[in-house]
């Protein structure tokens, strides 16, 4: 399998801006700039794309490992945060909160841990993976 994004840029870095378009058009020349990315203008970023695609990967990761433990997950909410320091990424924190019926702590622990050490997006990402999770009663 092999998914596509294209991003366009004009101008310089600081002063110039772009669009991006996803394969599945869900992104359609989405607005992306300086200001956008280093501050709080109108638009996408690379970071925000990063976070929701780890978001997103390791949610659904975690859905199959419940799957394949026997349990349904009744909702899983993911909130991703990634951290740009000085030019690099260094930190992804995933914050779970998580219905799971008949599920023990212990063992929504292990398959968040398997979740996250083994989704897609997690094995691509070379900083640091935080995750802190919540089991809420369903």
């Amino acid at each position: 399998m092999k998914r596509k994004a294209t991003a366009v840029w004009k101008g310089s870095g600081k002063d110039g801006n772009g669009h991006l378009t996803t394969q599945s058009s869900i992104l359609t020349k989405t607005q992306y700039s300086a200001s956008s990315r280093f501050a709080e203008g109108t638009g996408t970023n690379p970071e925000e794309l990063i976070a929701a695609a780890h978001a997103g990967c390791f949610t659904m990761k975690l859905g199959f490992v419940l799957g394949e433990a026997g349990f349904t997950p009744k909702e899983l909410t993911t909130d991703c945060t990634i951290t740009l320091e000085e030019g690099t990424i260094t930190q992804s924190q995933l914050v779970l909160k998580a219905k799971v019926p008949g599920i023990t702590k212990e063992k929504f622990n292990a398959c968040a841990d398997d979740a996250k050490a083994n989704c897609p997006v997690s094995k691509l990402l070379k900083t640091n993976i935080s995750l802190t999770s919540t089991l809420e009663e369903s």
